[in-house]
């Protein structure tokens, strides 16, 4: 009998345990519930909330490479202005028609267009579920102050800071293989192979003149911006390693839109 007795105890306990273990640790973040499990998540992570995002950078910035990360860790839709015109165009909403007949003449598609393309993307369910993050949109205030007359908010508008000098120098040092379509940099990530380093090729707008200019068209636009996001910016030192700077990133994010 006092055996018996001693292995209810135990399965008892057992079940006590297994219902604590099932229990996940209380708080609003997900990516904090992780860690306080002492378990770092598994990637890429299936969406754990619905972050609504902007991205911001200058050219060679490193935007790109983060926006991969963040959607694939995140599970966001990543969505730049160019797809959306061409999937509203090929869609044939009525805002795709009217940006197709800018196109199709030659014309800049004006921004009460673009806005209007934009905003039926994020009211789609994908966004509406997983959340969304716009890559280098908006880009003036103009088009920030219609984004945000047309009611459309983000929860964090990230920007990624990259010195000018570093900025001119990751462009100027790039290079690409016509044969692969590779891109390579002579300082920081050159060709092992020599007859892949003698056929490289240079874009024509990648000479020091050229993305200075870019530079300051840049900066002059992305100024007024971040001017129309202040409460929600957060600049982010991207003269850093890659994974370091998406650290910094995914922390961010957690914390202006989990905590």
């Amino acid at each position: 009998m006092k055996s018996l007795l001693c292995s209810l105890a135990f399965v008892g306990s057992l079940t006590a345990t297994s219902a604590f273990l099932a229990t996940p640790p209380t708080t609003n973040s997900p990516l904090k519930a992780n860690r306080m499990w002492g378990v770092a998540p598994p990637s890429p992570i299936t969406t754990l909330f619905a972050a609504n995002l902007i991205i911001a950078g200058a050219p060679a910035s490193g935007k790109g490479t983060q926006c991969e990360v963040i959607k694939e860790k995140l599970g966001v839709v990543h969505l730049s202005t160019g797809d959306m015109l061409r999937a509203a165009v090929a869609a044939q909403t009525e805002v795709g028609k009217l940006a197709k007949d800018f196109m199709d003449g030659g014309k800049l598609v004006p921004d009460e267009v673009i806005i209007g393309v934009v905003q039926d993307r994020l009211a789609e369910k994908d966004c509406q579920s997983q959340g969304w993050l716009l890559d280098g949109f908006p880009r003036t205030q103009a088009q920030a102050k219609a984004l945000a007359d047309a009611g459309v908010k983000a929860d964090c508008f990230l920007f990624l800071d990259v010195p000018d000098e570093v900025l001119v120098e990751r462009v100027v040092g790039r290079r690409t293989d016509p044969v692969t379509g590779k891109i390579y940099h002579m300082t920081f990530s050159p060709p092992d192979d020599e007859e892949v380093l003698n056929r490289l090729e240079q874009r024509s707008d990648d000479t020091e003149e050229k993305v200075k200019v870019r530079l300051e068209q840049f900066h002059a636009n992305v100024e007024a911006v971040k001017d129309s996001y202040t409460d929600i910016m957060v600049t982010i030192d991207g003269n850093r390693a890659p994974d370091v700077v998406t650290a910094e990133i995914i922390e961010t994010i957690d914390s202006k839109v989990a905590a």
